[in-house]
């Protein structure tokens, strides 16, 4: 629901970060105790806001950072909810979910709900409101063809209004405000991740996947690398056998000039654009080395690259030969 380009948040707070470049404002609730207000305790993130405003991604997002979530959660049942994330001993410590008009009660009784949220010790309760301008989430909804929840029998624009001027009570004890007009999907997600106390849990998963083309190109590359055009061990005798693991083949490799020239640039390519794959919310990143039959210079140099990532923060390298049974 969400596309465009531009700044991704805005409202009354000063707080402020940097994302890509981008200024992205923080709010504080007006009635309700904003940022400074806020307790240690486990995260008990509530979405709410506009239909169209992009909840939906957000709180897929969330659940990429490690959160358990609930989508249109009945309000009564929301304490509920906080009190066993609290005696879960541990199971459940960080918890996000998605209320708003699309249930009945949601508007009279969630004010009281959240106060009670407010009060409980070790809960660290957090109210996030999403909107975006009228002309926004009226081409949203023409594009989707979805009915809006307050207007079945209406237009979209007429639900929009109406459900702007029911929520403003809501979005009132808002701890964070965030205008999605001009957000993609990546610098939504990106607001999250930096809303997230764990850092750590926003983790890039990078594959490192040797392959023979002689057996097929893998469908699931994100990245792709030939490795076809250096020296190959195959028409040594000595190495036939042996794999891209075996010293004999790594030093083969390593002596020829190309070959290291190649495997550098290779090297310092990969190093230069995973951090950006990091920034963008990626969760899975498979970079692909083919040779011809996948046993030898597309091995050998799959684990060269693992080595020199090893040291990037926030992401996971592993390797996986695909082809190295292959004789």
């Amino acid at each position: 629901m969400i596309a465009g380009n531009g700044r991704s948040a805005t409202g009354h707070g000063r707080k402020t970060a940097r994302h890509k470049g981008r200024k992205v404002e923080g709010h504080k609730g007006s009635k309700a105790g904003g940022q400074k207000g806020r307790r240690s305790g486990n995260p008990f993130i509530v979405l709410t806001g506009l239909s169209g405003s992009g909840k939906s991604q957000a709180i897929r997002a969330l659940e990429d950072l490690g959160y358990f979530c609930v989508d249109n959660l009945p309000t009564t049942l929301i304490p509920t909810l906080a009190k066993l994330s609290l005696t879960t001993g541990g199971d459940i410590t960080k918890v996000a979910i998605v209320v708003d008009v699309r249930e009945g009660g949601f508007l009279s009784s969630f004010p009281t709900v959240f106060q009670k949220l407010r009060k409980m010790p070790r809960l660290n309760p957090i109210l996030i409101f999403l909107e975006a301008s009228h002309a926004t989430l009226v081409r949203r909804f023409s594009e989707t063809r979805r009915p809006h929840p307050l207007a079945p029998d209406r237009s979209p624009a007429e639900g929009i209004r109406d459900e702007r001027e029911r929520m403003n009570v809501i979005r009132q004890l808002a701890d964070e405000i965030v205008d999605t007009s001009d957000m993609t999907v990546h610098e939504l997600r990106q607001f999250f991740m930096g809303l997230s106390r764990d850092r750590s849990a926003a983790r890039l998963t990078i594959t490192l996947l040797s392959f023979g083309f002689k057996h097929g190109v893998p469908l699931d590359a994100d990245l792709m690398f030939d490795a076809r055009c250096l020296p190959n061990p195959h028409f040594v005798p000595a190495l036939r056998r042996r794999t891209g693991r075996d010293r004999a083949v790594v030093d083969f490799m390593e002596r020829d000039t190309l070959s290291r020239a190649f495997m550098d640039r290779l090297t310092e390519y990969v190093r230069y654009v995973v951090p950006f794959y990091i920034a963008e919310g990626k969760s899975y990143l498979t970079i692909a080395i083919g040779c011809t039959g996948g046993r030898h210079r597309s091995v050998m140099i799959a684990e060269r690259v693992r080595k020199a990532l090893a040291d990037i923060s926030n992401a996971r390298v592993r390797v996986r030969h695909r082809d190295i049974a292959h004789t």
